[in-house]
């Protein structure tokens, strides 16, 4: 291919390599020069063009990308057509993308003027979804280079193919322990069902039996009585062993363990098996968690009927690490350790108050006590030290019903945004050295020092316990135990909503405190509620 400028008239039949846009002349890249092209390019005082002319060995690129995208199709994809040098391939249905890299490694290094890119090798793809592109860089390619192109990839027939979704009947087997709610197994169903949903799959069978070897095996051979093509294990507790419960009950329903661990983070602890055919899977904790993780590696593949061996396993390190565990302990300093955890408590009292009418619920008073000195009072009380008050509206007055105790004040001067700009002033105002903060809030005054001490006890960060929150019957209250690890994106909440969002989005760092009585879930927001709390502390 020749290359370079010319005069106008010199590039007749030849390919514009720039866009032109001189006066009212607008010349797109890619255009052939035919007569009208130089005749507007005279018109418009352009002495010089850079031009692309084919040599009669040469390929366009449209042609070269099209005939080299056809030849890496296989199974359940489609080609676009060809323009201006690049053809995209499309999934024919929903299925598992598969990719022979080394095939694809090999075309790239033909000539650097053909490229091949595709989506990661077994990625859960959609129907119509794009999922390689062949790009030309030039603007045509020697037949010589196409060829050697196309007969790489007939070579390793079929480069890319997508390949269905066949499994659609899934059992599910949960082991039970004390301490297990079942709204955890309700969740853990819940959000299986909704990996599922992609490929088609259903939850034809479910079974709940104590953390058993006997009673396992026996619940594995119903569900798949049952239709279940594929078994999906869910233990109370981790495997840690192939001599573990649910390997030991595998084995026992009659199938063997192909493979126990992977090297995949979050999804470590995940154990594939086979019985009677069909493959089974013990599955990691962090499966429980909508989070990719190790497990959707291992279980889109299955259900399209891909075998999944020793080798696939171990070949999965390298970028395996899919995010940071937020339940692995950080190094810490020994004299930290030593000196026990330091958790601060903020005391949130910056709000308006505007379903309370004109009173401001912080000063309104129990006992002869406002409620933010009520709530100042039981944080003093407890382990946590310091203690923070965020201020806002009516700041004077706040601090005025405070004084005497020992709380460190901080004024939130966007306090009328809403409580998430309090929260992030009460965490900016945590010292280093702490490990966490208590967030409290000013209007609950039924939460007392011996409530915080409790959800202070269950914090423990080395053991993952990184969030703890008060639990009444299966309600979430307040107040809430946040690690230090979690500081950033505290300060990164918005409006009125709170970190709500964050206990969801990180629920294996989450311990729940079960308590008795409604103090955790009490506030005070409205008159009414403020009558209905005076009168029960006062029957007390």
């Amino acid at each position: 291919m020749k290359f370079g400028p010319v005069s106008p008239k010199d590039a007749r039949g030849a390919t514009a390599v720039h866009s032109i846009r001189q006066g009212d002349l607008v010349l797109k890249k890619g255009t052939v020069i035919g007569d009208t092209e130089i005749a507007a390019l005279d018109a418009a005082g352009v002495k010089e063009i850079v031009v692309a002319r084919l040599d009669k060995d040469d390929v366009a690129e449209d042609e070269a990308a099209a005939s080299i995208a056809a030849a890496v199709a296989g199974a359940g994809t489609r080609t676009d057509g060809a323009f201006t040098g690049r053809c995209n391939l499309f999934a024919e249905s929903a299925g598992i993308l598969v990719v022979e890299r080394d095939a694809v490694d090999r075309m790239n290094r033909i000539d650097e003027a053909m490229t091949l890119a595709t989506l990661s090798a077994y990625k859960p793809v959609v129907e119509g979804e794009m999922i390689a592109t062949v790009k030309i860089i030039p603007f045509a390619v020697p037949a010589e280079a196409r060829d050697k192109a196309v007969a790489a990839a007939k070579k390793a027939e079929p480069v890319v193919r997508v390949v269905p979704y066949v499994i659609r009947k899934v059992g599910v087997v949960s082991t039970l322990l004390p301490g297990l709610a079942p709204k955890v197994i309700e969740k853990t169903l819940r959000i299986t069902q909704e990996r599922l949903g992609p490929a088609g799959a259903t939850i034809v069978a479910e079974r709940r039996v104590p953390h058993d070897e006997a009673a396992l095996a026996t619940a594995i051979a119903e569900v798949r009585q049952a239709g279940a093509e594929l078994v999906i294990v869910f233990g109370a507790s981790a495997i840690a062993d192939r001599r573990d419960v649910i390997p030991m009950a595998i084995e026992r329903a009659g199938g063997a363990i192909e493979h126990f661990g992977m090297p995949v983070d979050p999804g470590n602890l995940m154990l594939i098996g086979r019985i009677g055919g069909a493959p089974v899977i013990g599955a990691p904790g962090c499966a429980r968690s909508p989070k990719e993780n190790g497990f959707d590696w291992v279980l889109m593949r299955l259900l399209a009927g891909i075998p999944v061996s020793r080798a696939d396993i171990t070949g999965m390190g390298v970028g395996g690490l899919l995010m940071e565990i937020v339940t692995r302990p950080r190094p810490r300093d020994e004299k930290a350790v030593a000196a026990g955890r330091n958790v601060a408590a903020v005391v949130l009292a910056a709000g308006r108050s505007t379903r309370m009418g004109a009173l401001n619920k912080m000063l309104a008073e129990i006992g002869g006590k406002s409620l933010v000195r009520i709530a100042a009072e039981q944080a003093l009380a407890s382990r946590a030290k310091p203690v923070i008050v965020v201020t806002g509206h009516q700041n004077k007055q706040v601090e005025a019903a405070l004084v005497g105790l020992p709380v460190r004040f901080v004024y939130n001067p966007d306090y009328a945004e809403g409580l998430g700009t309090s929260l992030r002033a009460g965490i900016a105002a945590v010292p280093t050295e702490a490990d966490g903060a208590i967030i409290c809030l000013g209007d609950m005054p039924q939460v007392d020092s011996g409530l915080i001490d409790k959800l202070l006890t269950a914090f423990d960060p080395e053991k993952g316990a990184l969030v703890v929150v008060p639990s009444i019957d299966g309600k979430r209250g307040n107040p809430v135990v946040w690690s230090r690890r979690f500081f950033k994106e505290l300060m990164a909440v918005s409006g009125d909503v709170g970190a709500r969002y964050l206990i969801g989005q990180y629920a294996e760092a989450v311990v729940e405190v079960p308590l008795s009585g409604e103090a955790a879930l009490t506030d005070v927001d409205t008159p009414e509620s403020l009558k209905a709390v005076k009168a029960e502390i006062e029957r007390a």
